[in-house]
């Protein structure tokens, strides 16, 4: 959680322009990180902030780089401990027999790679044994495997949903209007006021119990739009290990988000 911070400045002038600048930081362990400062004409303190996508430092127009790096230098310690919290071990690199494994509901599935007519991934072997199977025409290059590697998952995605969600519509006032998969930023899931969920597609790389929750919590938004008591009662009813799951999220969620983003690109 951003800690909050009180180093106010006065206000900026209406005609001032967003400045986005790449920098290194060096963490207390030793390690440097990618720093991107953002001096926003809108910001009115110093705030540091770290997701899936790194670390970024905001400054209010007149701030000083002396009052910027002394900023840095006490909130080093926080800093670490949050890009900790999004550092992936061992991410296999996508590329053509090259990668031995790809996360998919929990795990690592081993990967084999031949030559196909057109790229594409696709599972194979038995429930005890999965593996994953990935064909690659000749002329494939990055981009094309991470197609490959997106429509896979997505195609997971709407598998797993397919099958959880007969078990639930006979309690709803009506079905999801559409459900779409995309990455999202920080939210698991959401609900538009029509019906048409999202969800985010990095729940197929997390344990199958943890994204059959999020569906839960999402489709008792048809039945309470707020998160009430009565709204609560839908979600035990129907997922009584919710808060297992929540928790599990709170500890690995983070690190789920930056994997998907890492091995789309995205």
């Amino acid at each position: 959680m951003t800690p909050p911070f009180r180093l106010l400045a006065p206000a900026s002038r209406p005609d001032a322009r967003v400045e986005r600048e790449a920098t290194e930081f060096e963490l207390p362990d030793g390690r440097r990180i990618a720093l991107l400062r953002v001096r926003n004409p809108r910001a009115r303190r110093l705030r540091l902030s770290v997701d899936e996508r790194g670390a970024r430092l905001t400054l209010p127009p007149r701030t000083s780089d002396r009052v910027a790096a002394q900023f840095l230098d006490e909130h080093r310690d926080w800093l670490g401990e949050q890009v900790a919290r999004f550092t992936i071990d061992a991410l296999p690199d996508l590329q053509p027999g090259a990668s031995t494994w790809l996360p998919l509901a929990g795990e690592r599935v081993p990967v084999e790679w031949q030559a196909a007519r057109f790229t594409h991934l696709a599972q194979a072997g038995g429930e005890g044994a999965p593996l994953l199977r990935f064909g690659v025409s000749g002329r494939a290059g990055p981009e094309a495997l991470r197609r490959a590697l997106r429509d896979f998952y997505e195609a997971r995605a709407r598998a797993d949903v397919g099958r959880w969600l007969p078990r639930y519509l006979a309690g709803l006032p009506r079905a999801p209007r559409r459900i779409r998969y995309k990455v999202m930023s920080s939210q698991w899931g959401s609900l538009a006021p029509d019906g048409s969920m999202a969800l985010d597609l990095g729940l197929v790389l997390a344990r199958p119990t943890a994204f059959e929750y999020v569906l839960v919590h999402e489709l008792c938004h048809l039945i309470h739009a707020d998160h009430s008591r009565a709204y609560w009662a839908e979600v035990e009813a129907r997922s009584p290990r919710w808060r297992a799951e929540r928790d599990y999220f709170n500890a690995e969620g983070r690190r789920l988000k930056a994997m998907m983003r890492a091995l789309l690109g995205a």
